[in-house]
């Protein structure tokens, strides 16, 4: 090895470990509590006085089993006004969020339409149209995209538009629900819409186009 790549290679060494003495943790430095007490401001939110238990609402004939965890709940490109919907799930008892509650969602098209509402043309198995799952974060939270749904007939009334709700957390019990919407006509004749479970939906333009903002707590009962 020659004179000038051996002072080379030596150079380059020293710069290494000045690199590496930079990256040292201070002296003293512990590792990250596990209990999470090195973030409080997660776990700072409380449930309002006064709150009380999510109503329930029926679960209707279309939920099926099985639906991909995911945060946008329609297929590519589904025709509607878009809708973002967010909210947290919180215990009734400690009135703290609850982290990893399981959300299932299922709602019709914006033609009114649920993938599996037709009996002679079943949906493909491995395809969820109009449906997710998801689990709530660390602050109980949840967020997910999916369309405005339609309304759609049921024997002689219309149903007005509504997502489904089925909300499970382990030591509380199961909630089975509808969320809905404020200022649809439908809702006056409907035999089991819940004025509690109606939101007031926030409008919004951006680059032309024009989408949808509500926000949907949920508060879990203890089992």
């Amino acid at each position: 090895m020659d004179r000038n790549r051996r002072e080379f290679i030596r150079r380059g060494a020293a710069g290494l470990a000045v690199a590496a003495g930079a990256l040292l943790l201070p002296r003293g430095l512990g590792a990250t509590p596990s209990d999470g007490s090195s973030v409080p401001q997660l776990f700072d939110a409380t449930l309002p006085e006064g709150a009380r238990a999510t109503e329930d609402n029926i679960q209707g004939p279309f939920f099926r089993l099985g639906a991909p965890f995911r945060a946008k709940v329609t297929p590519p490109l589904e025709a509607g006004t878009v809708l973002l919907i967010t909210g947290r799930v919180w215990a009734l008892d400690s009135r703290k969020p609850l982290n990893a509650a399981i959300i299932d969602l299922w709602q019709a098209s914006a033609a009114g339409r649920y993938d599996n509402d037709d009996r002679k043309n079943p949906p493909d198995p491995e395809v969820f149209a109009n449906r997710a799952r998801m689990r709530t974060d660390e602050q109980g939270r949840y967020e997910f995209e999916s369309i405005h749904p339609g309304a759609y007939k049921d024997g002689s009334m219309w149903r007005p538009p509504h997502i489904h709700y089925r909300v499970i957390a382990p030591g509380y019990r199961k909630l089975v629900t509808q969320l809905y919407f404020e200022g649809d006509p439908h809702q006056k004749k409907d035999p089991f819409i819940k004025k509690e479970l109606i939101i007031k939906l926030t409008k919004t333009r951006k680059d032309k186009a024009e989408y949808e903002t509500g926000v949907f707590d949920i508060v879990l009962a203890k089992a």
